[in-house]
């Protein structure tokens, strides 16, 4: 019997060749979505799973608490004395490894040639209990046990030791410091939240000319440190994170405030599992850039609702050509079929056509896995033998997306009465159900939806691109200061500036676009007394030209002058926003009042207009400039003019001739500006693609029912263009239906779109008004489209021989 099912599917898929395309083509589209898409978030949910004690490993997270209660800092590392104490307290913790990040230039004595590096971890001992690390070269026991020594990766190894063995070699650093190589690992997985090229042993931090191991044991404000925990259960993490307030309480016992807070009460520890990091954190300090739930769980919602329109498609076309298969139900049911046999063969004929899709879908996936693979930065593998989870998804989507679409119009077919649709009394019954209506108003309510996200995240990204962001970004280079340039900094900018094409050089420890995360406690007079401030102030030092270098305006008193000596240790300028925080409603009011910050004392001498110094997603935050070194400049600001090329050339060249060992590496400030937000530029992509698949598939559906819509109705136009009926008034008769239908679907579409995009909106601190010009776009292209899909049809239609179709039977 399943062999006769078998045979009469085929034969009715071979016989309806355009029906059976498009529900295939659709049905192959959506699934071809899923299956992307299933590979993307398989990877995003798998990292830092694959090692054996995932489920017990936690790294420590660190809050400070301003004055008035709120969050100003929610830091992913902690202070290096944290890791200790917490094993010494809690006797459930088994291991704790420390980390600590650095950028180092190494130096090849043979070849004189030196090498920056930003990804150099040094690690304790535990990480090897806590994270698979596999070693090729090395003693996995006695590693990073030895001040002094470090283990690289493969591709580090090849670099510096091409075709050697490494272990035993040495590393040259700074001026007399040498690390010794005593092992080589396999890369870290794709899927993991960090991807170390160097594990120095974390013990060479004690050494005074590397950190010291005094400020290891007392250092609470360089909260530096990735530190991870393993737990003996991972019940016990909820029951030790209550004790961190009393830890703190005790570890840092005489740091009260002068109002009588505890510790506790302006900064907090935290536990995260290892596995929630990469997609369930995004918070300051981040060894990476992480991931984010919420467009898993977006793309995961537009993969259904594609395949979603794919199944309305089936089922829309299936049940409009009920009037064709009636009379095949009819005598079936005459000669023995019962019902159930007869909900057995259309379903069968569901899951034939939904497997056909599915092999056309395969092809598909092989053909766009490139592009996704480059789109994402990632390295998806699509091979069903490997990967059981993908080889079930595909056995088991014929099956169910078969089921799904083809359920309702089993049961609709099998319903009808054998002695009614051998009379044909069923031929005026089935032409516009309010099923299919409502199908089409679902699928094109979908379509509308994703337009418009597509819109808003376009308009939105605009708005960023061209938003004045209180200084100019473009025509600047950055290059890193090092140690090695400061002494000859003068010099140095002496030559740049003899190029017509430099403009100016500044220095700054942080630039735009960088999390502002140092905070000093500050005080401002009120009255003869200085009293603390209600938040937290963020400082960046610079030097005497950064504000003339980035065009920042002042807006109240002066810059920093080198005419003024006091100026490099005791004068401040603050932002806008600092000022409005401290309560003066007029800039003016800042100037010359007295200031204490992070303990010293001075004077505020200039007010500059606010900035987006970090992304726009945040609120200005209140900031205080200076220019004594609360830490060395970390980057040289180059303003460049006129030809682009020729000043990179004259940089490169007064580079090399002051550093002629250190690598010629530079950036630009607007591309750093663009990369803060490329993730919204992936989403718009993303958004658009699928909008375009989500359109495509509606109107395959669209153009299936408009056609059988011409077939049912072909002796009325035949019969109105005998009575002299034009061409435009028969393609208006036959769309105006379905122009209903899209009208209905923008009314549907509107409100559900404005409400998803504007939570969308709310995660910006600066962002777009939604205006009614979006969704009247998205209206017009949506009738555009169903037009152009039916006007095809109807066109056809109205142009054929009217003889021809009054005289068929």
């Amino acid at each position: 019997m399943l062999q006769n099912y078998f045979k009469v599917a085929l034969r009715h898929l071979t016989r309806n060749k355009v029906y059976s395309a498009i529900n295939i083509g659709g049905l192959a589209v959506g699934i071809a979505a899923c299956i992307l898409i299933f590979l993307f978030v398989k990877d995003e949910l798998s990292y830092d799973r694959y090692h054996a004690k995932a489920d017990r490993v936690y790294r420590v997270t660190r809050d400070f608490v301003s004055g008035n209660g709120s969050v100003s800092l929610h830091l992913a590392r902690v202070a290096p004395p944290v890791g200790p104490l917490l094993q010494q307290d809690f006797p459930q913790i088994e291991a704790v490894a420390r980390m600590v990040t650095f950028g180092i230039l190494f130096e090849d004595k043979e070849t004189q040639r030196t090498y920056s590096e930003d990804n150099v971890y040094f690690a304790e001992p535990a990480v090897f209990e806590m994270f698979d690390i596999e070693l090729v070269n090395g003693n996995r026991e006695k590693a990073l046990r030895e001040p002094f020594t470090i283990l690289l990766s493969q591709e580090m190894a090849e670099k510096y030791y091409p075709g050697e063995n490494p272990v035993g070699k040495v590393l040259h650093f700074g001026e007399n410091s040498s690390l010794r190589v005593e092992g080589v690992f396999k890369p870290f997985p794709a899927n993991s939240h960090l991807h170390p090229d160097f594990l120095g042993s974390f013990i060479t931090l004690n050494d005074t000319t590397v950190y010291g191991a005094e400020q290891l044991k007392t250092n609470w404000g360089n909260n530096s440190f990735p530190t991870y925990v393993l737990l003996e259960s991972e019940k016990d993490a909820a029951q030790l994170e209550a004790q961190f307030p009393a830890f703190l309480d005790k570890h840092l016992a005489g740091t009260d405030h002068a109002d009588g807070a505890k510790p506790s009460d302006f900064t907090n520890l935290y536990l995260q599992k290892l596995t929630d990091i990469h997609l369930k954190s995004n918070l300051d300090s981040e060894l990476e850039v992480n991931g984010d739930m919420d467009s898993i769980m977006i793309l995961s919602a537009v993969a259904l609702i594609i395949l979603l329109i794919a199944c309305i498609n089936y089922i829309n076309l299936s049940t409009a050509r009920a009037t064709t298969r009636a009379k095949e139900v009819g005598v079936r049911k005459v000669i023995g079929a019962a019902r159930q046999n007869l909900v057995l063969q259309f379903l069968l004929e569901s899951v034939l056509t939904v497997s056909i899709a599915t092999l056309l879908a395969l092809g598909l996936v092989e053909l766009c896995l490139p592009w996704l693979n480059t789109f994402t930065d990632k390295a998806l593998d699509f091979n069903l033998l490997s990967d059981n989870w993908l080889l079930a998804l595909v056995f088991l989507l014929p099956l169910l997306v078969g089921i799904l679409a083809g359920l309702y119009p089993a049961l609709y077919l099998s319903h009808f009465q054998a002695a009614t649709v051998l009379k044909g009394a069923l031929s005026n019954s089935s032409k516009n159900p309010m099923l299919r209506k409502t199908l089409v108003v679902v699928q094109f309510s979908v379509s509308i939806i994703l337009i418009i996200a597509t819109g808003i995240i376009f308009q939105q990204l605009m708005y960023i691109q061209n938003k004045d962001l209180g200084f100019d970004k473009d025509q600047l280079v950055i290059l890193p200061d090092n140690s090695e340039m400061r002494p000859q900094f003068e010099a140095f900018k002496a030559e740049l500036l003899k190029s017509s094409a430099i403009e100016g050089v500044g220095r700054s420890q942080l630039i735009p676009t960088e999390q502002l995360l140092n905070s000093a406690g500050a005080q401002v007079a009120k009255g003869d007394s200085m009293a603390p401030t209600t938040a937290s102030i963020k400082f960046v030092t610079v030097d005497h030209d950064m504000f003339d270098v980035y065009n920042i305006k002042l807006v109240a008193g002066r810059n920093f002058s080198r005419e003024y000596r006091s100026d490099d240790t005791a004068a401040y300028v603050l932002n806008e926003a600092a000022v409005r925080m401290i309560g003066w409603s007029d800039p003016q009011q800042a100037i010359n009042q007295r200031f204490t910050y992070g303990g010293n004392n001075g004077r505020i001498i200039g007010v500059v207009n606010d900035i987006n110094f970090e992304s726009l997603h945040k609120e200005i935050a209140p900031m205080v400039f200076m220019i004594r070194g609360w830490g060395n400049y970390q980057n040289i600001s180059i303003k460049i003019g006129g030809d682009t090329p020729q000043a990179l050339a004259h940089i490169e060249e007064t580079w090399n001739k002051f550093l002629p060992n250190y690598p010629f590496e530079y950036e630009f400030m607007d591309q750093l500006y663009g990369q803060t937000y490329e993730a919204e530029q992936k989403k718009g992509q993303i958004f658009t693609l699928f909008s375009c698949m989500a359109i495509l598939i509606a109107c395959l559906g669209l153009f299936g029912l408009a056609s059988y819509t011409t077939v049912q109705r072909r002796k009325e136009i035949g019969i109105r263009k005998v009575f002299g009926a034009p061409v435009a008034s028969i393609v208006a008769l036959i769309s105006k239906d379905f122009m209903k239908l899209v009208l209905v679907a923008n009314i549907l579409a509107w409100p559900i779109a404005w409400y998803a995009m504007r939570s969308w909106l709310d995660d910006f601190a600066y962002r777009i008004n939604i205006g009614t010009d979006i969704f009247i776009l998205a209206g017009i292209v949506a009738f555009i489209i169903a037009m152009a899909t039916i006007s095809y049809q109807a066109i056809r239609a109205a142009t054929s021989d009217p003889v021809k179709s009054i005289r068929t039977e």
